[in-house]
C-alpha cells in the first residue's frame, strides 16, 4: 500500500447494501476515505497491515453502525407559510379534495410562496433542510410547484440550489409546473399547460435550474394527456421524468411514466397490476410516501406484495410539504413504512439509500463500496434495524460525512 488515506474507520458494523447478506452487513468492518470517495471497505482482518499507520486519521467506532448517507428522494421542502389550519379542518371532517376545491390545498401555498422573496423562502426553508441533515440525510430532492408562474418557480429552484451550497449537501431539483392549476388560468387549462411546456420549462432548464420533471396526475390535478405534453417537452430537453401517480385514483400514471423510462412513480396507493409490470419492465422505482398516507388517514395500502413479486425497487421518502406530509425525519418515514406498509427494516433502509439513489438517477451513492461518494452516517446503534425501530428522537446519529468531510450533525 502506497496511498495515504484521509480517514480510516475501524471496528464498525457496516451496512453496505452490497451483496446477498442481509443489509450487506460486515461486522468488525473497516472503511477508508480518500479524496471524497470510499477507498476501501471490508472486514478489518482483511485490511492491509500498514493501513492504519498510513491513514491521516483513524477512528475506532466500537461496533457502531455505518450506513450510506440517507437520501430523501421526494420532498417539497421550499415553500412559503404553512397549512396548519388545514390540518385542523381535516380533523374536523373535511376531505383533502374538499379543502382543495374550496381554494385551500396547494393553491393556498402558492399564494404564500408568491408573496415571499427569495431570501425569505431561503430563511424559511433552511431549518427544514437542516433538520433532514441532522437526521442523516446527505442528498435531498426538492421540487418546485408552489409558484406556478415563471418568476416564483425560478425563485424556488434557486433557493433549492442555495440550500445545497449552504449545508454542503447534494440537492437534486425537480420542476413541478403541473402541480395545480393557478387561479389566473382557472378557465383555460390548455393555455397553462402550454405555458409550462413552451416557456417555463425551457427557460428554467436553460438556466441550469432543472434536474428532472414531475407532474401531479390525478383527478384534482392533471390528466394523463396533459402529463404527456410536459413529458414530451422534458424528453426533448434531455431531462428525466417522474410522476405523482395513483395516490387518490388509478389513472395509469405509473405505466405512463414507465413508457418514458421514468426514474420513479410516487405514492402508488391505487397502483394496478399492469402498472407494476410496466414499472418492472422499465426499471422505474416505486417511491412510497408513508407521511402523506398517515397525515391524510388513508386506508388504501400500496400493493407491496405485487412490487416485491415483480422486483420493482422500492424507495421511501418524507414527501416533506406543508399540507399533507409536514414530516422532517426520513428515519421516521422509514419506520412508518415498516409499521404502516409492512416493509421489513431492511427494505425500508434500502429504500432510503440504494433505491432512493436509483429514484434520483444516481449511481455514485447509496451503498458502501469502493469508488462511491463518501457520504456516510455513523449511528449510535448496534443493529441496522434499530434505525427503523426507534420512533423519532435525535439520539441515533453520531457523525455524518459529506464527501469525506466529517461534519457534526448539530453544526
Amino acid at each position: 500500500m502506497t496511498t495515504r488515506w484521509d480517514h480510516l474507520l475501524l471496528d464498525a458494523t457496516l451496512a453496505t447494501f452490497v451483496g446477498d447478506a442481509p443489509y450487506g452487513l460486515i461486522r468488525q468492518g473497516a472503511l477508508a476515505l480518500h479524496q471524497g470517495r470510499i477507498a476501501w471497505v471490508g472486514a478489518r482482518e482483511e485490511l492491509p497491515g500498514e493501513a492504519a499507520a498510513l491513514a491521516a486519521r483513524v477512528d475506532y467506532l466500537n461496533g457502531a453502525v455505518v450506513t450510506p448517507g440517507l437520501i430523501d428522494c421526494h420532498t417539497h421542502l421550499v415553500f412559503g407559510g404553512d397549512r396548519s389550519h388545514e390540518f385542523d379542518l381535516r380533523l374536523n371532517g373535511a376531505s383533502y379534495e374538499e379543502i382543495a376545491r374550496a381554494g385551500g390545498g396547494i393553491v393556498s401555498t402558492v399564494r404564500a410562496t408568491r408573496e415571499a422573496s427569495e431570501d425569505v423562502l431561503f430563511e424559511q426553508s433552511l431549518p427544514r433542510a437542516h433538520a433532514l441533515l441532522a437526521d442523516g440525510v446527505t442528498t435531498i430532492e426538492i421540487k418546485s410547484g408552489y409558484g406556478l408562474d415563471t418568476a416564483t418557480e425560478r425563485r424556488m429552484l434557486r433557493v433549492a440550489r442555495r440550500l445545497g451550497k449552504a449545508l454542503g449537501i447534494t440537492v437534486r431539483t425537480t420542476f413541478l409546473g403541473l402541480h395545480a392549476l393557478p387561479p389566473e388560468f382557472r378557465d383555460d387549462r390548455d393555455a397553462y399547460v402550454a405555458l409550462v411546456c413552451d416557456r417555463m420549462l425551457p427557460e428554467l432548464a436553460e438556466e441550469g435550474l432543472v434536474d428532472a420533471v414531475d407532474a401531479f396526475c390525478e383527478g384534482i390535478g392533471f390528466t394523463p394527456a396533459e402529463t404527456r405534453r410536459v413529458f414530451d417537452r422534458a424528453t426533448q430537453l434531455g431531462l428525466p421524468v417522474k410522476l405523482h401517480a395513483e395516490q387518490l385514483s388509478d389513472l395509469d400514471g405509473a405505466a405512463l411514466t414507465a413508457s418514458y423510462g421514468g426514474l420513479s412513480a410516487d405514492h402508488l396507493e391505487y397502483l394496478s397490476d399492469s402498472g407494476i409490470r410496466a414499472m418492472a419492465a422499465a426499471g422505474t422505482v416505486a417511491v412510497l410516501l408513508p407521511g402523506a398516507y398517515y397525515a391524510l388517514r388513508e386506508t388504501k395500502l400500496p400493493p407491496i406484495a405485487g412490487l416485491r413479486e415483480h422486483h420493482v425497487p422500492i424507495a421511501v421518502a418524507t414527501d416533506c410539504n406543508p399540507g399533507t406530509s409536514p414530516l422532517l425525519s426520513l428515519r421516521l418515514a422509514a419506520s412508518m413504512a415498516c409499521t404502516l406498509f409492512r416493509l421489513t427494516p431492511e427494505e425500508a433502509l434500502r429504500g432510503v439509500t440504494v433505491n432512493a439513489a436509483k429514484a434520483l438517477g444516481f449511481t455514485d451513492r447509496g451503498t458502501l463500496a469502493e469508488g462511491q461518494r463518501a457520504d456516510l452516517a455513523v449511528w449510535n446503534v448496534r443493529e441496522p434495524a434499530e434505525l427503523c425501530y426507534w420512533i423519532g428522537g435525535s439520539h441515533a446519529l453520531r457523525d455524518i460525512f459529506l464527501g469525506g468531510e466529517l461534519l457534526s450533525p448539530d453544526s
